[in-house]
């Protein structure tokens, strides 16, 4: 496969009728969504009224009926509900066999890819791309922060992460959505409240399927580095500065 052939195709005729944040919030009210392929509660999943890209089938789960929800504010049991159901949607697409891949992932803040502040994630299937292809298993080992145990998930920081700076890779068993999910909690709820003194305000969570565990990569967000735009050189921080962010996380859950 040529790396043309792993383009995804954008359209960007569909993407400017797409609202902004400025705009009347559409996850708010119900009757404007798009069409609704199952319910659960509070969560809703739904296709994507504006499928942006071409060869791939948009959908997206409304998390929460709160505009300003996030995984980060979510009560434990609620967090860890949004997991089960998502990861089961995820699965449930990938099972129907119509597409090469099928990506879980969630954009948070101004500079994570996302267009709407209210609490949403999206399930994409790719016609003819194995979005998983060129990804290494050294991307999802680190230095860890937190062992896993019958009581919590991994918590690493990636020694070799695939952009760059610092990227948090959290693991669990398959059976242990709820240690998945609770970790990342914790994790998202650090970057935004802790890391750089609060000066983050973005991130993404992107899942991934790996034997017997899933891993969820939870990036903080800022201008992306030059060198990995220009050059696809990612840029690492020195070990000694992992070493103080996890000096950083652990201090801030004695909170």
């Amino acid at each position: 496969m040529t790396k043309k052939d792993r383009n995804l195709i954008f359209n960007p005729y569909i993407a400017k009728e797409k609202p902004s944040n400025q705009d009347a919030c559409p996850f708010c009210v119900k009757d404007n969504l798009g069409k609704i392929l199952d319910e659960r509660g509070s969560f809703l999943w739904l296709e994507n009224k504006y499928p942006t890209l071409e060869n791939a089938y948009q959908t997206l789960i409304i998390e929460s009926p709160e505009h300003l929800g996030d995984v980060s504010n979510y009560q434990d049991d609620y967090v860890v509900s949004l997991f089960d159901y998502s990861i089961a949607k995820w699965q449930e697409l990938k099972e129907q066999g119509d597409y090469k891949s099928v990506c879980l992932f969630k954009n948070f803040g101004p500079l994570s890819g996302g267009s709407l502040r209210h609490p949403h994630m999206q399930i994409v299937g790719l016609d003819a791309i194995d979005a998983q292809a060129k990804l290494e298993d050294l991307y999802f080992e680190g230095l860890v922060v937190v062992p896993q145990s019958q009581d919590s998930a991994e918590f690493n920081i990636s020694l070799n992460p695939i952009m760059g700076y610092s990227e948090f890779n959290v693991r669990a068993p398959k059976e242990r959505i709820d240690l998945l999910a609770l970790m990342t909690k914790r994790v998202t709820l650090f970057l935004l409240r802790d890391y750089f003194q609060g000066r983050c305000q973005s991130y993404n969570l992107f899942f991934y399927e790996q034997e017997d565990q899933y891993i969820c990569k939870v990036i903080p967000r800022f201008i992306a580095s030059p060198y990995f735009l220009g050059y696809l050189i990612p840029q690492c921080h020195q070990l000694e500065r992992l070493e103080e962010v996890k000096s950083e996380f652990l201090a801030s859950q004695k909170r």
